[in-house]
């Protein structure tokens, strides 16, 4: 794709304007949206993502369209393995309800930010090291076989990471919240609130799941332009589909298996990428690896989409036999 300046600008300015609209609603009124104000949110950023596909199609062809659904959907899947980690921050430091959009907010505003500081790393080391394809590969895989051992994250198995851990014993921390305030005042002094800590913990996890998705969608395309924009539509809606979702989250248990396999399958194309461009002396003398096979764009589609709406029917398949089998038990 030849994406010129003022189409960056143009696209920056736009979606920053669709990000404020989400910041001035949360910042005039806290709360907790309804299934029906969630669900317009989500139809409408979805909505736009698949328009904005369209429009990629019209002015770059297909295949550039294709490169945006199929990591547009990959990153969404991604941010949707997120939620359960947020469900499981909100509940171990209890925050409150109306609250919580405002934790989202900042949450997905984190990792814009850092998602697009490693689009700029990874498509410079891109463009000067092809072989860095072996390690995003390799990095994927080894992410997918962890992500396959452990499954979803439960509240049990959550664990406060060494910057949690430091942040309580060194800054001075209220017993209570107070509203959504980082600081409040107690006995004439000025204090943390446990929104701090909040912060800290889904500052930190954004971190983590940015460097699994970075990689993830360096597999699928290595158009900047692309990488970006499907990052950005993957994270619009993400607090409106928190609150969406709700419940059915905890009923996504394959969901996980599904990513696994996702990650794992970007991976090996990486990995038969990188063979097939290869220029390291030390793998097949420093020349290309011809059997090497070049996995198209449809194909990455139909397999990413197959294997999520897979994961996603066979857990809510469990789900309701577990519960059919809960209910009928109680009837004894």
């Amino acid at each position: 794709m030849d994406v010129s300046g003022l189409v960056w600008a143009g696209t920056l300015v736009a979606l920053t304007a669709v990000l404020l609209v989400d910041l001035l609603i949360i910042g005039r009124r806290p709360h907790e949206p309804s299934v029906r104000e969630s669900s317009l949110w989500v139809a409408f950023y979805v909505g736009l993502a698949l328009l904005f596909g369209a429009g990629v199609w019209l002015t770059s062809g297909a295949s550039a369209a294709g490169q945006f659904y199929t990591g547009w959907l990959t990153e969404y899947s991604l941010s949707v393995d997120n939620l359960f980690v947020f469900v499981i921050i909100m509940a171990r430091f209890g925050v409150p309800r109306q609250y919580q959009q405002k934790v989202l907010l900042v949450g997905i505003v984190l990792a814009l930010v850092m998602r697009g500081g490693f689009i700029a790393a990874g498509a410079a080391l891109i463009s000067q090291f092809s072989w860095v394809f072996y390690i995003f590969g390799a990095f994927l895989i080894y992410t997918a076989v962890n992500l396959a051992r452990q499954g979803e994250p439960d509240e049990d198995e959550f664990s406060e990471n060494l910057l949690i851990r430091w942040s309580r014993k060194a800054l001075p921390i209220s017993k209570d919240y107070d509203g959504a305030k980082l600081t409040t005042h107690s006995a004439g002094r000025r204090l943390f609130t446990p929104m701090l800590i909040v912060m800290i913990a889904i500052g930190t996890t954004d971190l983590i799941f940015a460097l699994d998705s970075i990689p993830a969608i360096f597999g699928i395309t290595q158009e900047p332009y692309l990488v970006f924009t499907a990052n950005v539509f993957a994270l619009m809606g993400l607090r409106q589909l928190y609150f969406l979702l709700g419940g059915l989250l905890d009923r996504l248990i394959y969901l996980s298996y599904g990513l696994a396999v996702v990650l794992g399958f970007i991976g090996v194309k990486l990995v038969l990428e990188a063979l097939a461009d290869n220029n390291l002396p030390f793998i097949n003398g420093g020349e290309h690896v011809g059997w090497a096979p070049h996995i198209p764009i449809w194909l990455s589609l139909l397999v990413i989409l197959g294997t999520l709406l897979i994961a996603t029917v066979a857990s809510l398949m469990k789900s309701a036999r577990d519960r059919r089998r809960e209910l009928a038990e109680a009837r004894r």
